[in-house]
């Protein structure tokens, strides 16, 4: 029979019985437990080995004692010992599993895990205008903190979830209200910098199993905050694990369900459905004022429909992956999202006070006053991706090639406007198209490093829902015409500590590409013919961001 030795017992007995808290971190308590819980596998394992060999002994000596035809009373005594020996290891063996179940539940089992990802960035901004003016912004300094949450409850049921702050240093003065609204928008209220509010990201339930409806199918189910900003593709040069949906056409938070189902596991064939609701039509919880009816006070019932507010805007799409073998992969996605908005027609008041309509002709009065005082519904779009990816170029011609990425993605995108409505300045459906190449391979200077150099392309009525994107001068895979990227990440300290300098730079060919689906602000008017009358002094022609951050994760 295996003694247990005695110091990984005083050890284990010490760690469960709450010893350990006096460690001087978190790391150096998860360390430790991560430690003694090798111990204990490689114990157990001794342990069990150890009553194989037994076995096998015991079995050649009672052969043995067969064919010596030994005394009966002899055997009885031999095999009493023996059970007496078995009964030993099965309740050394017990124990040691039972010390094991309960190290393992306080490393990653039943209980809520937490991990860090801070970073510190400073994006240098420089804006060209349509009227040949210049904005920028020369050092802007930004602190991002995300906190991820785990919490595995079962083999089968798990919660996933990230809080997030993002906010450039020193704001808000709490004085200078000259920033808009719209950076707290739902969609992308963790995604910009803004009040340093931490809020959360995503917070979803995961359920997984091996079958569906007694049909041998893994499947997963998820509902919640949705893990659906820096998805697939997009994640690469942002250094992240890929989020779930592909990211050349949308980058947005927003809540909702998803399922998947694996067809064929050998090709890596699966379906994903997703649904999720981006914007929710109901009333307040007590009154507010309705600035469609002079400013009035508006009661209704809390949380019924709002007849005054914009329809719900809801999204349903499919995600469909043929083939996926680990080097080459090809991926589509289809989706379709319904009542979008835009900001309402501007309206105008002249110096009597009245509102003028600039369908009626000139004005009589100067103006003297202009804005937006809502948002309008008006249609649907549809959206289509697909793309090919391969990581590992060729088949081992060289270490190099084995470890770099190229894919190739293309998307479509088709207005649906509403009755009475225009979208990106037409009443009719309109037809948009992106493409997006892009190449990753090992750094030139060390070994963990990943360098990469992207481009893409947006015709006339191109129009993506990836608002969220990680990138200060606006979404790069919005613009109506072309966007130049490169960057290179560096490991400073292992994979706890990175830095990374990207180079973003757009060429705008068309207004509007990262406004909304109206038209409003989504028309694309050609940058070329824009006048100070029609928009030149506020319309960007290129932008330009270079970004420099320090990361920390664990």
């Amino acid at each position: 029979m295996i003694k247990r030795p005695l110091l990984v017992s005083l050890a284990a007995a010490a760690l469960l019985s709450g010893a350990n808290l006096q460690a001087a971190s978190m790391f150096d308590r998860m360390t430790e437990m991560e430690t003694e819980m090798k111990a204990l596998q490689a114990e157990l394992a001794e342990v069990k080995a150890a009553k194989a060999v037994e076995a096998e002994e015991a079995t050649a000596e009672d052969d043995e004692a067969a064919d010596a035809d030994d005394d009966e009373d002899a055997d009885e005594a031999d095999a009493e010992d023996e059970d007496e020996d078995e009964d030993d290891d099965e309740d050394e063996e017990s124990e040691l599993e039972e010390q094991l179940t309960e190290l393992n539940k306080r490393t990653s089992g039943n209980h809520l895990k937490f991990g860090v990802d801070f970073r510190t960035a400073v994006d240098n901004l420089q804006y060209k205008m349509a009227d040949g003016s210049t904005q920028d912004n020369g050092a802007l300094f930004t602190n991002r903190l995300w906190i991820n949450m785990n919490w595995a409850a079962t083999k089968n049921l798990s919660f996933t979830g990230q809080l997030a702050y993002q906010k450039a240093y020193g704001a808000r003065s709490g004085s200078n209200q000259n920033y808009a609204g719209m950076e707290t928008f739902d969609w992308i209220v963790a995604e910009n910098p803004t009040d340093g509010v931490v809020r959360v990201r995503s917070a979803y339930f995961f359920y997984r199993n091996d079958s569906f409806l007694g049909i041998d199918v893994p499947w997963t189910f998820s509902v919640g905050r949705r893990p659906s900003a820096n998805g697939h593709l997009v994640n690469m040069r942002d250094d992240d694990t890929a989020a779930s949906p592909m990211g050349h056409n949308i980058n947005v938070e927003f809540d909702g369900v998803s399922a998947k189902f694996s067809v064929w596991e050998d090709i890596g064939m699966y379906l994903k459905f997703c649904a999720g609701r981006g914007g929710t039509n109901a009333s307040p919880r007590f009154f507010s004022v309705d600035p469609t009816r002079s400013n009035q006070v508006a009661i209704a019932a809390p949380y019924a429909t709002n007849e005054t507010d914009t329809k719900d805007i809801d999204l349903a799409g499919l995600i469909f992956v043929p083939y996926d073998d680990g080097q080459y992969k090809l991926s589509t996605q289809y989706y379709y999202a319904k009542n979008l908005i835009d900001a309402a027609p501007m309206t105008y008041v002249l110096q009597d006070g009245s509102v003028y309509d600039p369908s009626t002709g000139a004005p009589t009065q100067p103006i003297v006053g202009q804005g937006f005082t809502s948002m309008e519904t008006v249609g649907g779009l549809h959206a289509l991706t697909g793309n090919f990816v391969i990581s590992g170029i060729g088949d081992e011609w060289s270490d190099f090639l084995d470890d770099t990425t190229l894919f190739i993605s293309g998307a479509m995108s088709v207005t649906n406007p509403d009755a009475g409505k225009s979208m990106l300045g037409q009443t009719e459906s309109r037809t948009g198209y992106s493409t997006w190449v892009g190449l990753q391979f090992p750094s030139l200077i060390s070994e963990e490093g990943r360098w990469g150099v992207e481009y893409n392309h947006g015709t006339k009525y191109w129009r993506s829902v990836t608002y969220g994107e990680d990138t200060l001068a606006g979404s790069k895979l919005a613009a109506r015409g072309d966007a130049y990227e490169a960057y290179f990440t560096e490991p400073l300290i292992d994979d706890i500590f990175s830095f990374q300098l990207r180079y973003t730079y757009i060429d705008y060919k068309f207004a509007g590409s990262n406004g909304f689906f109206g038209s409003t602000t989504g028309t694309p008017t050609l940058i070329s013919d824009l006048t100070p009358q029609t928009g030149s002094t506020v319309t960007v022609d290129t932008a330009q961001d270079i970004r420099a951050y320090l990361r920390y994760r664990f």
